[in-house]
């Protein structure tokens, strides 16, 4: 598929999809979303991939936040609707994505990018990274989730802090947070993202996708992640990727896991 704001490659069963709007700081508009959504879309059914890693093209920033000029004049009813449509097309669906999706943040991620950084379900910062939710400098509040899970990631009162001053923290700050995994040198970081995507690859696809439903369980309201877990742990023994892994332990070999 073809896309005028992002780039994607495949390559040893890892998707990387690049934002590409460097004359903007890849920010986020309507159409790059829509164009993340699809890409996404299609990784999800295409069997080639194994795991996503999402960044920002250049060392200057990952998404510098959503496109201001796009949303200046919008009414409270077009603001509720833009929230709804962004966390649904992407930022959710990222985050409930069944393949593993890890953020390689290189340089700003401020705003919608923060907030799509923190969809993803671990990150890894290049040792230049800025982070930080602005959005009350002017007028708003975070609206593609950030709210929610900068709290669940750093705790309430340091991301109360970091949206009421509107400030930004640098990535060894982000690391003591525990808002990122790992921060590397700026030249190394889609090498290293890229050796965490090989250890994850090594292991059943289909328990990964598990536990992410079962790890996410826990955070959505109304679900009991324990019931989610016992649910999920018991669907496991009817795979083949159950049959493989235990025959492999037991015959002290290699696990060679179908995705089944």
């Amino acid at each position: 598929m073809s896309y005028q704001n992002i780039l994607e490659n495949i390559e040893d069963n890892i998707l990387t999809i690049t934002i590409n709007r460097p004359k903007k700081l890849n920010a986020l508009n309507r159409e790059t979303i829509q164009e993340l959504h699809n890409a996404f879309k299609s990784a999800k059914t295409n069997e080639e991939v194994k795991v996503v890693i999402i960044t920002g093209s250049g060392e200057k920033a990952f998404v510098a936040g959503a496109d201001i000029s796009e949303f200046a004049d919008y009414s409270p009813k077009e603001g509720k609707r833009l929230a709804a449509d962004g966390q649904e097309k992407l930022f959710n669906y990222v985050a409930n994505f069944p393949k593993p999706v890890i953020a390689a943040v290189n340089g700003f991620a401020l705003g919608g990018g923060l907030e799509l950084a923190m969809a993803a379900h671990f990150r890894i910062a290049s040792e230049n990274a800025k982070m930080g939710l602005p959005e009350v400098s002017l007028g708003l509040i975070p609206g593609y989730g950030g709210t929610q899970r900068l709290p669940q990631l750093v705790g309430k009162g340091r991301a109360m802090e970091m949206i009421m001053t509107a400030g930004m923290i640098d990535a060894s700050q982000a690391l003591q947070y525990n808002l990122v995994n790992h921060v590397t040198e700026v030249d190394e970081l889609i090498e290293f993202t890229e050796n965490m995507a090989g250890k994850i690859m090594k292991n059943s696809t289909v328990a990964v996708s598990a536990a992410i439903k079962a790890v996410n369980a826990n955070y959505e309201d109304g679900v009991n992640g324990f019931e989610t877990e016992i649910n999920e742990f018991g669907r496991s023994f009817g795979t083949d990727d159950f049959k493989e892994g235990t025959s492999a332990f037991l015959g002290k070999r290699k696990a060679d896991f179908p995705g089944k």
